[in-house]
């Protein structure tokens, strides 16, 4: 099946759309078979971070693009946390049908002018446009849980920037050790009814299984996840080395940390596809 831009993935409001981070070959192949194992679409994703530990953004793309090639299920290319014009660019002509557009640590105004201004060449090129509003937090092992998007706001930095996709703050933070983050789910809810492009949860891996169904099912559409999967590649590759203190063949001990991956992806497109109008009753009762 061949590559699918972000518009034909991300699902009508009430279900989600499992978006989980490359940072080597096996992270992609892995979370392609979990994908296939669930059953679902899915977006590859490839951050700034990524690109810089691999020299340049051109090597890790062209992989992402050749395993969503040879996928059974939808796959989405996209380019995330890109605070670079060029970056964007790159991605774009590389064959990405999706990038995020963090300007976010800029003011306000300088936030909108340059988002408005990615998103429209993106925009003329085909490319969906994910931005984000406020700051997350723990990009930098800063965690800033305390962080919110206001909904007014939000609808009309959407309104100035025409993006198609809007990551907000609702209590999660990025690379959590531990999956214990409270979201505001009622802040969720206000921020669906306000926004009129699908939300995006950034730092979903602090989060609990029923309250990623629960943030589903009050809104949100796309489940970004990248530290969870680091937790249990290392735990395996962990493991199969301790298991064999001879073992120096990184196929044999790398291959144990994408199983393990694949594994993991499949149950939380599980988790993230379940969600429904019990799930946000569980959570709310």
């Amino acid at each position: 099946m061949p590559l699918v831009p972000m518009s034909e993935a991300v699902p009508a409001r009430g279900r989600g759309l499992g978006a989980f981070n490359v940072i080597q070959l096996e992270h992609a192949e892995a979370i392609v078979a979990g994908a296939e194992r669930a059953g679902a679409p899915v977006v590859l994703q490839v951050s700034e971070n990524c690109a810089a530990y691999h020299g340049a953004l051109a090597p890790i793309a062209q992989a992402v693009l050749a395993v969503g090639r040879a996928a059974a299920v939808p796959v989405v290319a996209h380019l995330d946390h890109a605070t670079s014009a060029e970056l964007v660019a790159e991605a774009v002509e590389l064959g990405f049908g999706s990038v995020m557009f963090d300007a976010s640590r800029l003011h306000h105004d300088a936030n909108v002018a340059a988002t408005a201004e990615v998103a429209a060449r993106c925009h003329a090129a085909g490319v969906w446009v994910e931005a984000e509003l406020g700051e997350i937090g723990g990009k930098d092992g800063v965690h800033a849980p305390h962080a919110r998007t206001d909904p007014g706001e939000a609808a009309g930095y959407v309104a100035a920037t025409g993006v198609d996709a809007l990551a907000v703050a609702v209590g999660t933070s990025h690379a959590m050790l531990t999956r214990d983050t409270v979201l505001d789910l009622p802040l969720i809810a206000r921020l669906a009814a306000a926004v009129p492009v699908p939300l995006v949860l950034h730092g979903s891996s602090g989060v609990p299984d029923g309250a990623l169904g629960a943030a589903v099912a009050h809104g949100m559409t796309k489940i970004n996840v990248a530290t969870q999967l680091n937790k249990v590649y290392t735990a395996a590759v962990r493991d199969r080395l301790g298991a064999d203190p001879a073992l120096v063949d990184p196929r044999r001990y790398l291959a144990a940390g994408r199983e393990a991956v694949a594994a993991e992806v499949a149950r939380l497109l599980a988790v993230i596809r379940a969600a429904g109008p019990a799930g946000a009753e569980a959570a709310t009762g």
